[in-house]
Formats: C-alpha cells, sequence, structure tokens
C-alpha cells in the first residue's frame, strides 16, 4: 500500500491519495484539486472511495467536485454525517470557504475496514477534534487527520470539540506499533515513536 500526499487549500490541509493495485482512497480532499486528479489518472487508479477524517470546511471542500470526477462515494463517520452540509458546523463561513453541500454515501463506524486494493485501511473512531473525527490504520501507516501531529494534538476549543475525548482518544493511537508512520491533517509526517518522546501532549497522558 502507497501513500501519496498533497498539500491543498489556504489552511494547508494534507490530501492523502492511499492506492494498492490500481484502486486508491482519496482522504480530505480539501480543494478542487487538479494535481491530485492527475496523480490519479497518470498512475490509472480506480478511486473506490473519498473518505473524510471528520467534517471540518478545510477536509471536506472537494467532496462534491472529486466526486463529480471519479463517481466515488464520500465516507465519513456518523457523527460527522451532518457536517458536509451545514456550515455552522464545518464553519466554512469563519474562515471564508464556500463549501459545496454534499451527503455521505457510506457512514462509518469504528473498527470498520475499507478495502484497497489487496489491502485495507482500519477506522479508528478518535473524537475529540470533532464528535466524528477518525483515524485510518493501514501497514504500518496511520493517517490521522486533525487528532495528532507532529509534536502537537488537534484543537478542542471549537464549539463540537471536547477534551476529554481528545485525549481518551490518544490514549487509543498511543498503543499502536512505535514503528507506524503518522500522516496528519496537517504538517508533516512522523512516526509513533517519536511523538511518545517528543510530543509534550503525548507525555502527559
Amino acid at each position: 500500500m502507497q501513500i501519496e500526499r498533497f498539500v491543498v487549500n489556504s489552511l494547508s490541509t494534507n490530501c492523502y491519495v492511499v492506492h494498492d493495485s490500481g484502486e486508491a482512497v482519496v482522504v480530505d480532499p480539501g480543494a478542487e484539486s487538479q494535481e491530485v486528479l492527475n496523480f490519479i489518472q497518470e498512475n490509472g487508479l480506480r478511486v473506490v472511495a473519498i473518505i473524510n477524517t471528520h467534517g471540518h470546511c478545510d477536509h471536506i471542500l472537494g467532496n462534491a467536485w472529486l466526486k463529480e470526477q471519479t463517481g466515488a462515494p464520500i465516507a465519513v463517520h456518523e457523527a460527522d454525517a451532518p457536517f458536509l452540509s451545514d456550515p455552522e458546523l464545518h464553519l466554512g463561513p469563519q474562515v471564508r470557504m464556500q463549501v459545496p453541500p454534499t451527503k455521505a454515501d457510506r457512514l462509518l463506524k469504528d473498527g470498520d475496514e475499507i478495502a484497497v486494493g489487496q489491502g485495507s485501511l482500519q477506522v479508528i473512531h478518535t473524537p475529540g477534534h470533532s464528535p466524528g473525527g477518525i483515524c485510518l490504520y493501514g501497514p504500518g501507516l496511520l493517517i490521522s487527520g486533525d487528532t495528532l501531529f507532529k509534536s502537537s494534538v488537534g484543537r478542542w476549543d471549537f464549539p463540537s470539540s471536547d477534551e476529554q475525548d481528545l485525549f481518551q482518544s490518544l490514549k487509543r493511537l498511543v498503543v499502536l506499533p512505535p514503528e507506524t508512520k503518522v500522516y496528519p491533517g496537517h504538517g508533516f509526517s512522523t512516526t509513533l515513536a517519536r511523538e511518545l518522546v517528543e510530543n509534550p501532549f503525548l507525555n502527559s497522558l
């Protein structure tokens, strides 16, 4: 399973294309990115799902466009499904992002598996930054959305955020193999081993 990172929109959101054996999922299409679409087309990939790690505007802005381009279904955790069409929830107006409303085609739950080629990604429900925040865990990798960053963690000061939930979610991640490579929603990738040592929020768990 291979992963390609694209930095999109004014908030520098990481959009990931995870692919294996000719199939791909696009995680957090935060813009109408021709660069992402070119990569998919140039590599002959069939997009089997558009996955949102959570429903904030900078992670869902490109949902409608990418679905139109690829025909792939949109998947989001059931608790964040209302965010896809509600500006008060996805916070688009606060950062001047006009998000075309969409509906989820698949409602995800903790423990769900999303097949990608010969591999799969497991859904880990990690509420806190948002009620339906998720991470995606695969062989040697964790796409952590806005739950865990290099040297930091997701904000918990939004109306739908919850500090206690966030730190409970982090406890679920620190037990993963330390060699796991972490691909966050913003910023550079890291490893769980590094974060266990260097991240002050994990040190306090």
